[in-house]
Formats: structure tokens, sequence, C-alpha cells
């Protein structure tokens, strides 16, 4: 295949204003290819949250249990986005991305063909492994395959619209595959998944190793290892207990191993990862921005979901259609993101965004067992979706501009991780929450609401902790460092 480079500008090519760079043919159906990848990680993590009370049901799980089917895949994708931000920047984005949507194609068809519990969960830990190498591969293709300004923009924009769109409009979808099966929450993404794959084979432009990558074997090493520790110690504490000697010995664990990756990255040639990437632009902010939204939104997804199936006794269907008005908000506004950012810039629309998710949690905390949709339920889900529409896109762009080619990647993980991370925590103690209010068998829809509270406040206030951080006052950025302290 011959390669597309001479027909997409790349984002390091200066010689050409990035306003004036001509999107052909090509550049369409890379962008597109892209698009369906990061879509499909939205979607699969939204449509299978929908699913859990029928996965439940039918699979005989309890909540500790069900929670499973949703860290699993946390776990895979959070332990392993930086790696597979940093091995995308070395070993090649279009290689990373192919060979990881080809693993993301076949576990989502094993998961929706089996019955076994285990296989169902360990499935999901394959898919969020595959992810953790499409995303940001996916990515890192933008920015350097789109000259940095008015193009690159547009390009993440869109691209944002697909990834803001497949995680709000796969509440919906869910619902409605959900009551066909709950299996068809796994399927539905296969045939996707192969079509991009197959589109990719022809249309991502072949690009070259990095030269100057070297090969930080042992950072590899000790940061899965450590990603994995901490993920798993931090989802399974619910379960075992926070202070049980297995969660203790854990996250000690996981510390040490991560204090042994810190040292070897310092001492490293070409590190893995180089620490200086947090001082740049505002890349710290934009992260602590991304665990706040991430953190409070997958949890409340969470408790959302359980209460208007187990409290209210919704079908998947209804429940679909009551999540709709969120999903049109996000296709309605994520297109214009690129405009919003050019024109008001990414921090006051991160600050607004974390500013309408706190005020959506904190209206729904008055929500009782008899909720009148247009005035308990409405206003929260609208709410959800114009904050996750503008902030979405707006912390992606944050998180990635100013940084150079050769670590477009690395951001991209970076930001990604810890949207992933922080969901993992979040929704392991928001499980913990659940699991110490009475959620017993035959408790009555005020009880189970009571339960689920404690949740719904913890969503609440990581959401306004980000909003406080967005508020706070800005440095003036300083001129980037390459160092690696």
């Amino acid at each position: 295949m011959t390669s597309t480079t001479d027909r997409i500008a790349p984002a390091s090519d200066t010689s050409t204003p990035s306003s004036a760079q001509r999107w052909t043919t090509r550049t369409w159906l890379l962008l597109l290819v892209v698009c369906i990848v990061i879509a499909l990680d939205g979607l699969d993590v939204s449509m299978v949250g929908v699913a859990l009370p029928s996965i439940g049901t039918e699979l005989s799980l309890e909540t500790g249990t069900l929670q499973w089917i949703v860290s699993a895949y946390v776990l895979g994708y959070g332990s392993l986005l930086l790696l597979g931000g940093r091995l995308a920047d070395l070993l090649g984005r279009r290689r990373i991305l192919l060979i990881a949507l080809g693993v993301f194609a076949v576990a989502s068809l094993a998961g929706g063909l089996v019955s076994d519990p285990a296989i169902v969960i360990a499935s999901r830990f394959v898919k969020g492994i595959a992810a953790a190498f499409t995303a940001p591969a996916a990515f890192s293709l933008i920015t350097t395959n789109f000259a940095e300004g008015p193009s690159r923009n547009r390009a993440i924009s869109i691209f944002t619209t697909f990834a803001a769109s497949g995680f709000s409009l796969g509440l919906i979808v869910g619902g409605l595959m959900t009551s066909l099966s709950w299996r068809w929450t796994f399927l539905f993404s296969v045939p996707f998944a192969v079509a991009a794959l197959v589109l990719g084979l022809f249309f991502i432009p072949r690009d070259r190793r990095a030269e100057n990558g070297g090969h930080d074997i042992w950072g590899a090493v000790t940061l899965a290892v450590g990603m994995l520790s901490l993920v798993y110690t931090v989802v399974s504490a619910p379960e075992v207990g926070w202070g049980s000697l297995q969660t203790i010995l854990g996250l000690v664990g996981a510390g040490l191993v991560l204090a042994a990756f810190a040292i070897i990255e310092l001492r490293a040639k070409h590190p893995l990862i180089r620490f200086g990437i947090l001082r740049e632009g505002s890349v710290a902010r934009a992260n602590i921005s991304a665990i706040a939204l991430f953190g409070s939104y997958v949890s409340f997804q969470f408790i959302l979901t359980i209460y208007l199936q187990s409290v209210l006794g919704w079908q998947p269907l209804s429940m679909a259609l009551a999540l709709l008005p969120a999903g049109l908000v996000v296709v309605a506004t994520a297109p214009f993101a690129d405009r919003l950012i050019d024109r008001f810039g990414s921090p006051l629309l991160i600050t607004v965004a974390l500013g309408a998710l706190s005020l959506g949690y904190l209206l729904f905390l008055r929500v009782g067992t008899e909720p009148v949709y247009a005035v308990d339920i409405l206003p929260s889900v609208l709410l959800l979706g114009a904050g996750f529409a503008l902030g979405f896109p707006a912390i992606q762009e944050r998180a990635t501009s100013g940084i150079s080619n050769d670590e477009q990647g690395l951001a991209a993980g970076l930001v990604q991780s810890s949207s992933q991370v922080g969901a993992a925590l979040v929704l392991a103690v928001t499980t913990a929450l659940i699991a110490g209010g009475g959620q017993v068998a035959g408790a009555s829809a005020g009880q189970l609401l009571d339960g689920f509270r404690p949740g719904l406040v913890l969503s609440t206030v990581v959401a306004l902790v980000g909003f406080a951080v967005a508020l706070a006052p800005r440095r003036r950025p300083r001129t980037a460092r390459r160092s690696l302290r």
C-alpha cells in the first residue's frame, strides 16, 4: 500500500499554515476510521453498564460481582493506557491500532456467546486491554496527521463528537439492545470493529518506529504490573474490605512497584514516560479534570441504571428513552466544540462542564421513589449531557496542546488513563458505599434508594472538587522543558 503522508499534511509540517491544510477523501477516511474506534470504546462502556441488571438476573450475580462486568474493562483499560500510548509512539500507531482492534472484535464476540460469568468478565478484561492500545493510538493519529491550529481543532472536534456521542448514546443503544438480550450489548460492536479494521488497512498512513525510542523493557514491565496491581486492588476492595490484609498488601505492593518504575524512568536513557511532561502546558490540570469528569459520571451512571430498573422497575427500553435527551444534547453540541474552544478557550469550557455536572448531581439528590420525570430526572439528564459534551473535547485538547509529535501518544494516554483510573477508584468506593447501605434481597424501594444516596453524594463531591480546581487561578505558561525531572 502506498503511503498517504504526502496527502495528509503531518502536524510537524510547519511550511504550510495550519489553516490552509486541505482535507482530501483519504483524510476524511482516516478520520472516519479513528472516529469509529473511539466511538466503540465509549459505546462499550455505556451499553454494558445499562445491561448490568439483566446480566445479573440471568447469570445470578450479586452487586459486588456485577461490578466486575464494568471493573474488568476498566482494569485492563486504565492499567495499560500509558503503556499503550507510549508503545504507539515507539512501535507505530498504525500497527498498534490494527492489532488491538482485531483483539477487541474477537473479545466482543466471545463475551456475547458465552454464559460462564468468569469468561464474560475475562472477555471484558481483554477488551479493556485492547482499548488501552486503540484509544491513544487513534488520538495520536489525529494529532500527528493534522496541523496544529484550526485544522487539528476541527479534527479533534469531530473525533471527540464521536467519542462523547458513543459514550452518551451507548446508554440509549444499550437499552435498545438489552430489550432484545444483554448479549447484544457485547455483539453490537463486532461488525463495526471489523469494518474499522478493514478500512484502516487501506487508509491509515504507514508510520515509522521512533528512531530514538530505545527499549525500556523494565520500565514497561514495572508500569504494567504496578498499574494492574493498583487498579485490581481498588476495584476488589469493596468485596474484601478496605481494611483487609489483601487490600493493604495490594496497595503497598503496587506502590513499591510503581516507585521502582519511577526510579527506572529517571535513570533510563530513553524512558517509556518522561515525567517532565506534567509540567508542560496544562497537562496536570487537564488530568485532574478528567478524573473528576469520568469518575463522577461513571459512578453516577452505575447508580442511575440500577435506580431506574431496580428501584422504579423500568424496562431497559423505557430507561433508554428517559436518557435520550442527554444523548441528543451531546450530538447537538459536540460538533461545535472546536469553535467553542477557539472562541472561549478550553479552560472556560472545562469549568462550565464540571459546573453543569455538579449541578446535575445536586439536583438528583432530591429524587424519590415516585419521581416526576420532567421535574426530578430530566434536568439532571440535560445537565449531564451538556457537561459531557463540553468537557470531554476541551479536556482532550487541553491535555495535548503544545506537546511535541513524539509524545502525543503519551499525552493522550495520560489523560485517558486518568479518566479510567479515576472512574475505577470512584466506582469502587461507590460500590462499597452501596454495599454498606443495606442493599439486601427483599429490600423496599425506599431502602434501596437510601442505600444509593451515599454514592450519589460521592459523585457530587468528586465533580465539585474538579470544578474548584478548574476555577483556581492558572499560572502563566512557562517555556516547555524537556527534562526527566
